[in-house]
Formats: structure tokens, C-alpha cells, sequence
């Protein structure tokens, strides 16, 4: 079992071997495509970051964003409060009786 993944593996990094040598013979002719990946997921972030920016702007409510800090001040509050209790709980658990 142990040595068909030890084959598998090996066969996956002659193939990314091949790969890489074939890249870097192209390289000079034209860019990587890990760098066209790269640019093109960037636009798409920054596309999307922008659109979202948008409409932040444009459904803006100063009632509502002061709903949604209070209700995430008051929940982080709670979750902290039962984290700090489940944790003393598990010291007391590990501790055991002393």
C-alpha cells in the first residue's frame, strides 16, 4: 500500500519535472502561466473588492451599521464569556481532583 503512493508520488513529480523543464524552455518566449493565474485572479478580486465597495456606499445606513456593531459587540461578548468557561471546564476536567 505504502509503496504504491511512494510510486504515485514519484510519477507526479517526474510529470511536474517534464513540466517545469518545458516552462522554463518557453519561458523567454512568452509569460509563465502562473502568472497569467495570478493577474487574472488580482482583476478579479480587485473587480469584485470594487463592487462591493459600491454597494456598501450605496445601501449605507448609519441606523443599521450601528444595529450591526452593537449586536456584534454583544455577541462576541457571549461567545467569549462560554469560551473562557468551556476552558475552565476542561482545565478542571485535566486537572482532575486535587
Amino acid at each position: 500500500m505504502r509503496a504504491r503512493y511512494l510510486l504515485a508520488l514519484f510519477l507526479i513529480l517526474l510529470v511536474l519535472g517534464f513540466e517545469v523543464q518545458g516552462a522554463q524552455e518557453h519561458e523567454a518566449a512568452s509569460t509563465t502561466l502562473l502568472t497569467q493565474v495570478q493577474e487574472s485572479l488580482l482583476s478579479y478580486w480587485d473587480s469584485a473588492k470594487a463592487a462591493a465597495q459600491d454597494l456598501y456606499k450605496k445601501t449605507y445606513l448609519s441606523t443599521m451599521d450601528e444595529k450591526l456593531r452593537d449586536m456584534y459587540s454583544k455577541s462576541t461578548a457571549a461567545v467569549s464569556t462560554y469560551t473562557e468557561i468551556l476552558t475552565d471546564q476542561l482545565l478542571s476536567l485535566l486537572k482532575g481532583d486535587q
